[in-house]
């Protein structure tokens, strides 16, 4: 991994392949290692550039609340370290809100946008709620509640299942926390999802028991110039589940 320090953040990265720059944000709870299955596939035609972003994996908290909008800044520093003025950008759930926070404040430097497993509608009140109180038995007790739940909605199979729950526990409780809240309060993207001219490309499994294929249809809906892939049987992480598809699906929106 290579590190960017930064305003007091450490900010760990990997960067593979060549070619136009990619850079693939992870989703809640995990980090940057979740985009492995994509690299072989997709190293030969993209500069990949795989944070993790700030509290997940290798990259530290930094002394302040986070923000949706800080993680996206963080992205747009790193461009700039790596002298990279444009770039698309593909996030996975969490990741999706990053990506389309960085649109919403950064337009200028992205050349197209993915949106994974996502969405950009804001949480209703309730999921608010339940995202603040998550935070706080975090905050208390560490990240065991979140591995113990969180695989069996990510996914349907068995085996990956058992890696996320590894890659969860990895994690540490401050970030975790962190993201939770961060995503509580993230603003409706719906409106910026329809102004934006550069290319969009969704991609959502079928199968995915935590974001309804509905929303990705209404993003598709929303946007000028955008595509939708659905994939059969696949749940919350299609990167995993359907690489192939997913690598496809990239290789086509630039």
């Amino acid at each position: 991994m290579l590190k960017l320090i930064m305003n007091g953040l450490e900010l760990a990265y990997e960067r593979r392949g060549q070619g136009t720059s990619l850079i693939l944000i992870h989703g809640y709870p995990l980090d940057h290692s979740i985009w492995q299955p994509l690299v072989p596939l997709l190293e030969n035609r993209f500069d990949l550039i795989m944070p993790d972003l700030r509290g997940f994996g290798q990259s530290l908290v930094g002394g302040s609340s986070t923000h949706l909008s800080d993680m996206a800044g963080d992205l747009i520093t790193l461009m700039d370290h790596l002298q990279i003025q444009k770039a698309l950008v593909a996030g996975h759930s969490m990741g999706g809100y990053v990506s389309l926070a960085l649109a919403r404040q950064h337009v200028s430097r992205l050349l197209g946008l993915g949106l994974i497993a996502t969405q950009a509608n804001a949480d209703p009140p309730e999921k608010r709620i339940a995202r603040n109180q998550l935070a706080d038995r975090v905050e208390m007790n560490g990240v065991g509640e979140v591995a113990d739940s969180m695989p069996a909605l990510l996914t349907k199979v068995p085996h990956v299942q058992e890696s996320l729950k590894d890659l969860i526990l990895l994690q540490s409780s401050r970030g975790v926390a962190g993201a939770l809240r961060a995503m509580a309060e993230r603003p409706d993207s719906m409106d910026e999802l329809s102004t934006l001219e550069v290319p969009v490309v969704i991609i959502h499994g079928l199968a995915d028991g935590i974001m309804p294929v509905d929303r990705a249809r209404e993003m598709r809906s929303a946007v000028k110039n955008g595509s939708l892939i659905e994939i059969e049987g696949v749940g919350h992480m299609p990167m995993i589940e359907a690489p192939q598809a997913v690598a496809e699906a990239l290789e086509a929106f630039h």
